[in-house]
């Protein structure tokens, strides 16, 4: 079974590949980020997946990048959304469909999404933004998940971002400083 995996960034993605490929799955990271801030904090993750990939001897495509468009079809009226909340629900469903068109054109057998490796992202919300029946609903928090893509992203070197990538929770994140 080829599996594409949405990958938010490489450090949570470091703790998927290797499950996915344990299971017998063929892997191709996706790393699609449309809702980070700046173009240079994109390249900066991205880099990061990139150097996974080659870590883990798969292929990684990348997504177009178009911030306007996601704040358009996903901001646009959820800006003082808390975090978890509607917004990140958008965000979810918006990123899910980009990896559905791009397993279908791919002609892979599924999609997964390394967002559910992180504490901060309520897999079960995740797994509601979307409907495909090809939507693999692999929770990566399970098995210590969270634990492994810490260790295996300083193993690897791996730049380590502190916040979603929107600039509404980096937002957040400047007004929880020092609490």
């Amino acid at each position: 079974m080829k599996v594409l995996l949405h990958t938010c960034c490489g450090p949570c993605a470091s703790a998927c590949v290797p499950r996915l490929k344990a299971a017998g799955r063929g892997v191709v990271m996706f790393y699609s980020n449309s809702n980070i801030d700046t173009r240079e904090e994109f390249e900066r993750r991205l880099a990061a997946a990139k150097k996974l990939a080659a870590a883990e001897g798969v292929e990684i495509i990348v997504d177009e990048y178009d911030h306007g468009r996601w704040l358009a079809e996903v901001a646009s009226g959820f800006e003082d959304e808390p975090e978890k909340g509607r917004r990140c629900e958008r965000c979810f469903r918006f990123n899910l469909a980009r990896a559905a068109a791009a397993r279908e054109r791919l002609g892979a057998d599924a999609f997964a999404t390394s967002l559910t490796v992180s504490p901060h992202k309520p897999s079960p919300v995740v797994f509601a933004a979307s409907d495909d029946p090809h939507f693999l609903k692999e929770d990566f928090k399970k098995k210590d998940g969270f634990k492994i893509s810490v260790r295996r992203a300083a193993e690897l070197g791996l730049y380590r971002q502190d916040y979603c990538g929107c600039e509404f929770s980096k937002r957040k994140r400047g007004e929880n400083a020092g609490t």
